[in-house]
């Protein structure tokens, strides 16, 4: 599963949007300019809110062959029949998640220290995101920056996919590719009216440096 896995990963915010129609116009334009794996990350929206919006963000990731994940919630993801979820620090673990989910669905798993990694490994998921790598307002929240060194023992120590997540830029792709990541997660960077040139600097960039 893990080798068939995009190189970008996009990982959601309304937040940016004014409203819900604005956000599936941003992410219908990334997926016509080749995005190909979404996390539904909408921690903020009830359960109902959260089922609706993602029956019609299946319906855009489905008619562009994207994969597309559910934060959190295993219900959800079985519901519109996404292709998997991300789990963050209070969700179910991996092992849990893939006794409900079964051997073909994707298990994303959010790390920031070696006890997260760990279990994601035991657990078999078939990625981590680790990071805030640089510092970024939307995973300030998580404390300071990892930094490239601390991304660089994580990518030898591990078995799965890591993408590196938190204030990755196209200026700095480079480094994270030397220190080993996979890929690259991106949630402001791929969220604003320079979203789908942005995606194609990154595109370029992966491509040319093979990520």
């Amino acid at each position: 599963m893990a080798d068939n896995l995009p190189k970008i990963y996009f990982i959601s915010d309304l937040k940016w949007f004014a409203d819900e129609k604005a956000f599936l116009f941003n992410l219908e334009q990334l997926l016509a300019a080749g995005l190909r794996l979404v996390q539904l990350r909408e921690k903020e929206l009830t359960a109902r809110q959260l089922y609706q919006l993602a029956q019609k963000t299946r319906q855009l990731t489905s008619n562009y062959g994207a994969k597309l994940l559910i934060n959190d919630r295993i219900d959800v993801a079985l519901a519109v029949q996404a292709d998997g979820v991300h789990l963050g620090g209070h969700s179910l673990s991996a092992t849990c998640a893939r006794k409900i989910l079964g051997p073909d669905k994707i298990i994303g798993v959010s790390t920031h220290n070696s006890d997260e990694i760990n279990a994601a490994q035991t657990g078999k998921a078939d990625f981590i995101t680790f990071g805030p790598i640089y510092f970024t307002l939307s995973k300030a929240g998580y404390g300071p920056p990892q930094g490239i060194r601390q991304l660089k023992d994580i990518c030898q120590r591990v078995t799965l996919p890591v993408y590196a997540l938190g204030g990755v830029k196209p200026e700095n792709t480079a480094q994270v590719h030397t220190a080993g990541a996979y890929g690259i997660a991106a949630i402001s960077a791929l969220q604003n009216k320079l979203s789908v040139a942005m995606f194609s600097r990154f595109s370029k960039l992966l491509q040319t440096i093979d990520l």
